[in-house]
């Protein structure tokens, strides 16, 4: 899959960038292995580079630390919508602006499909550079591949949470 920037505006009606970056990867577990456990935020660290640590605050909100280029940054998310073993999406509250949605899709009954859709605004200049020289998209596919590694090496997931978050509605002016 590809990535690209496309325009979005602001409250401002200023131009942003927003870089979209598409991956998937087929992992040889079942659709509900591969869900539950993504819904392990605090196991990330083992296989996404750069994720120091994340949090689980409640059912919806999450505390990640990373640290990238030598740089360590903290920030806030907010599940958004969850429905097991469909997807998992989410929105940064603080910190680098950008929210996405991670998809299962069953291939057979021991083989998923996890696809990641990410926005994210880059905001410091090596954040700019990074995403101009594909390094953003680069690391989003190393991830889904460790997280291949990681489930179809352990073959089960380490936990499961299997609760239900509704998109909020929207509001109509």
């Amino acid at each position: 899959m590809r990535s690209g920037t496309s325009g979005a505006y602001d409250t401002d009606r200023e131009v942003v960038l927003v870089s979209t970056v598409m991956k998937a990867v087929d992992v040889d577990v079942p659709l509900s292995t591969a869900y539950n456990q993504w819904t392990q935020f605090e196991s990330f660290p083992e296989f996404m580079d750069g994720v120091e640590r994340v949090q689980q605050i409640d059912d919806t909100h999450t505390h990640w630390v990373t640290r990238i280029g030598g740089i360590t940054r903290e920030f806030d998310a907010t599940i958004t919508e969850q429905h097991p073993d469909e997807r998992v999406a989410w929105t940064s509250d603080s910190g680098p602006t950008h929210a996405g949605v991670i998809t299962f899709h069953r291939l057979g009954p021991d083989r998923t499909r996890v696809t990641a859709q990410m926005d994210i605004d880059p905001d410091t200049f090596l954040e700019k550079v990074a995403d101009k020289a594909g390094l953003l998209e680069t690391r989003v596919d190393g991830d889904l591949h460790r997280f291949k590694q990681y489930i179809e090496s352990r073959g089960r997931e380490t936990g499961s949470w299997r609760g239900d978050v509704p998109p909020a509605p929207t509001s109509r002016s």
